[in-house]
């Protein structure tokens, strides 16, 4: 029996959790696939082929980048030693050890740094806050690109911002050279179907959808309704009913940040110096 994809109004009142959600007036195969994204934590043991990894590299490589300046580099870890070490240092997520392929973004001014020295050029602006900030918003657009061409091809992917825990150690796991920041790894891997993982709602647009100009009162009533729409879908996973509580407790406290309060010193240790 052949199943029946879901329609595009389906994808999108489950998004929200709201089946009064409109339903979308186009669609296509790419709003198809980002619409269904969900992150996976279990995986086959299943390999994923080095020519998959350049076909996500190069969708990676599609994205923006501000100048042209490609400030970003990644790293394929398969290496299932390495990859069980780094996972220790992102707090024991075994989903890193499960995947074949862990892939580490790094916003990277190396490379130009290597290129000024060559010219005998100066390279005093990759020294501010504003260049450091755009080496991570290229790193992550690259890596939402490779997400995208990931799940497009079956494909399950989860970002792990907590190799941030320890950026030092990650450096000297990785070889990084000063000016190289690994900003978050990205696991790629075949879905174990018996996870059962569902795409979670997100806040409705009228939390985050702003006409002309920001307007902040207006927001408690959608983030109220959506902390009880997502607190039946967690208490249906065995979770923690309250959206409110878990992300303020995140957020709570410096030990909540599980060594990522040291970020400042830690790019400055990397290089970043941040003017």
């Amino acid at each position: 029996m052949t199943q029946t994809a879901p329609s595009p109004a389906h994808l999108v009142q489950q998004r929200y959790a709201d089946p009064t959600t409109d339903a979308p007036e186009q669609w296509n195969p790419v709003l198809e696939v980002l619409h269904t994204h969900k992150s996976v934590r279990r995986y086959l043991p299943t390999e994923v082929s080095p020519e998959t990894i350049r076909l996500l590299v190069s969708a990676a490589q599609s994205a923006p980048t501000s100048s042209n300046l490609q400030v970003w580099s990644v790293i394929e870890v398969r290496d299932p030693a390495r990859r069980a070490r780094l996972a220790k240092i992102a707090g024991g997520q075994v989903h890193i050890e499960q995947a074949p392929v862990l892939l580490v973004f790094t916003a990277d001014f190396a490379r130009l740094r290597q290129l000024a020295d060559d010219h005998g050029a100066p390279l005093d602006g990759a020294d501010y806050l504003e260049s450091s900030y755009v080496g991570f918003v290229d790193a992550a657009l690259a890596a939402q690109n490779a997400v995208v061409a990931a799940e497009s091809l079956g494909l399950g992917t989860v970002y792990i911002g907590a190799l941030r825990n320890d950026p030092e150690a990650v450096a000297a796991e990785l070889n990084l050279p000063d000016q190289v920041f690994a900003t978050f790894g990205l696991v790629v891997g075949h879905p174990d179907p018996a996870e059962g993982t569902r795409v979670k709602p997100r806040l409705p647009q009228t939390a985050v959808l702003h006409q002309e100009s920001y307007d902040l009162a207006v927001q408690r009533e959608p983030v109220a309704e959506y902390e009880q729409r997502i607190g039946e879908i967690y208490t249906d996973q065995g979770l923690p009913f309250s959206w409110t509580e878990r992300t303020l407790a995140r957020l709570g406290t410096k030990a909540s940040l599980n060594g990522r309060h040291r970020l400042r010193e830690s790019l400055a240790a990397r290089g970043f110096r941040l003017h």
